[in-house]
């Protein structure tokens, strides 16, 4: 298969990609065409059907996947394909794995060790409250296990949301060891929920996009409800430790411009968001030198708000 993150300007590609959506506009002089995005596992592309009514182009609607014939060229800076023919693909024509991007972990594995930090925490309700996302309801573990953690960035891809939350719980369990003050229970606690609200923000793939709630209300404020639901219905949950656990919540992306109701107010939540904040940056800093495996200067990196390259010894 021709993956999308290899296309160069020029290539002729003809293959089956997935098409996350579909729309039709006018140019300027008033003839049809249809906007297209294609993906794969390594990526999208921006594709173009400028005569949408020749004989080519068959039918197929966002979610297909689609046989595809084009030619690959630059425009704004970005790839984009020129489709010539188009056409809903056979089952036996593609193999679905190639167009979901996975972790490089085993989730089960991950999952397990998830459940052994669990164990770790001691205190009964925060014990019980953890217990009740990641243990009790199956529904819940199979969406947060085949999640995104985002639908671009950092973490896109199927057990993305898992291997985050992993890895943030894994650097607060160290923060603890270094920093006596911080409350385990209360830091890893707020680790293992703090995206929680990604099970609800970004659909499942293929699709791996915002949902309407998404959109309108964010997963911060929608793991803050989560959590304070679940909390409700564990009885005699003391209410200064229910509000210690939400602040962390909703005070995890650390800055108000960043999408926080409240900025930190607490060691665990400051805490909190520098773990999260550092395994978002790392993780995109990784992914960016895997697609990318030079020495030389890679670029300005949008997110990351710098020219970026990988050191050398």
């Amino acid at each position: 298969m021709f993956f999308i993150d290899d296309f160069k300007e020029g290539d002729v590609v003809q293959g089956v990609y997935l098409c996350k959506s579909k729309t039709s506009g006018k140019s300027k002089n008033g003839n049809e065409y249809e906007s297209v995005v294609l993906i794969d596992k390594t990526g999208s592309i921006d594709a173009k059907i400028w005569e949408p009514n020749s004989p080519g182009i068959k039918e197929f609607e966002p979610n297909d996947y689609v046989m595809v014939k084009g030619h690959v060229n630059v425009y704004n800076k970005a790839f984009q394909l020129k489709i010539d023919t188009a056409r809903k693909a056979d089952p036996g024509e593609y193999v679905e794995a190639d167009y979901v991007p996975t972790s490089r972990f085993d989730t089960s594995v991950m999952m397990e060790e998830l459940r052994g930090i669990i164990k770790s925490v001691k205190n009964p309700y925060l014990n019980k409250l953890l217990n009740s996302f990641f243990k009790e309801d199956k529904e819940m573990v199979r969406r947060f296990m085949t999640a995104s953690a985002a639908k671009s960035v950092h973490h896109g891809f199927v057990g993305g949301l898992l291997e985050h939350t992993l890895s943030v719980a894994r650097l607060c369990a160290k923060m603890c060891e270094n920093y006596d003050f911080l409350s385990y229970d209360i830091l890893v606690t707020s680790a293992m929920l703090h995206d929680i609200g990604k099970t609800r923000e970004i659909s499942a793939f293929p699709l791996n996009d915002y949902t309407d709630e998404g959109n309108m209300i964010g997963h911060l404020v929608i793991g803050y409800g989560m959590v304070k639901e679940r909390i409700a219905a564990i009885d005699g949950f003391p209410a200064a430790l229910a509000h210690q656990i939400e602040h962390c919540i909703l005070s995890h992306h650390g800055q108000l411009e960043f999408g926080s109701p409240k900025k930190p107010a607490t060691a665990e939540a400051y805490a909190l968001a520098a773990a999260d904040n550092l395994d978002a940056h790392l993780e995109t800093l990784r992914e960016l030198f895997e697609t990318k495996n030079t020495n030389t200067w890679l670029g300005y990196n949008k997110w990351l708000e710098t020219n970026v390259r990988r050191t050398e010894i």
